[in-house]
C-alpha cells in the first residue's frame, strides 16, 4: 500500500462564527490513505508527536502481508525518531519515506483532509467535543466504503 500521512486538528466550534474556539478542545487525527480509498487512522485528544507516529507504524508493521510504502510529509512530528526506527520497519517490510519539503501537493491525505473538513463535517459537529470526536472518527472509518475519494489515475 501506498500511503501518505498528516497530522490535523479540529478545534471545537472552529467552524461555527457565532460561538469563539475553546482552547483545549480538540481531536487531533493521524492517517495512512492509499489511492483505492484504504484509510488507517488514529484520532486524540493528545498532540500528535514522533512518540504516537512511531507507535501507529508499529501497530501498522505488525499487520503487514506484504511489502508496503509509506509516504510522509516533512512534518516535526514525522522526523528524528521515525527515521531511527526505518531499518527496525523495513525488515517487517514497511518501508517510510519523506517527501521533498513544499510539495505538499503530492500528499494525497490532504485530499481527505479538505474533504472531511469541507465535506463530511457539518457545523452541528462542532458543537461539542464528544460530537466532534465521533464524527470525526467516524467519517475516517467510512473511508472505502461509504465514503470514497476518486483519485486521478498515475500516469
Amino acid at each position: 500500500m501506498a500511503g501518505n500521512s498528516r497530522t490535523r486538528r479540529y478545534l471545537h466550534n472552529h467552524a461555527r462564527r457565532d460561538s469563539p474556539s475553546t482552547k483545549g478542545k480538540a481531536v487531533n487525527c493521524f492517517a495512512l490513505l492509499s489511492r483505492d480509498n484504504r484509510c488507517f487512522f488514529r484520532t486524540t485528544e493528545q498532540t500528535i508527536d514522533a512518540r504516537l507516529v512511531c507507535d501507529f507504524l508499529d501497530q501498522f508493521s505488525h499487520g503487514l502481508r506484504r511489502p508496503t510504502v509509506v509516504v510522509l510529509d516533512n512534518a516535526p512530528a514525522h522526523q528524528g525518531e521515525i527515521k531511527k526506527r526505518r531499518a527496525a520497519w523495513q525488515v517487517k517490510g514497511l518501508y517510510v519515506f519523506f517527501l521533498p519539503v513544499y510539495w505538499p501537493h503530492l500528499n494525497i491525505v490532504e485530499i481527505l483532509w479538505k474533504k472531511l473538513k469541507y465535506e463530511w463535517l457539518h457545523a452541528g459537529d462542532y458543537d461539542h467535543k464528544s460530537l466532534l470526536c465521533y464524527r470525526v472518527w467516524q467519517a475516517l472509518a467510512a473511508v472505502g466504503s461509504d465514503l470514497k475519494i476518486a483519485f486521478n489515475p498515475l500516469h
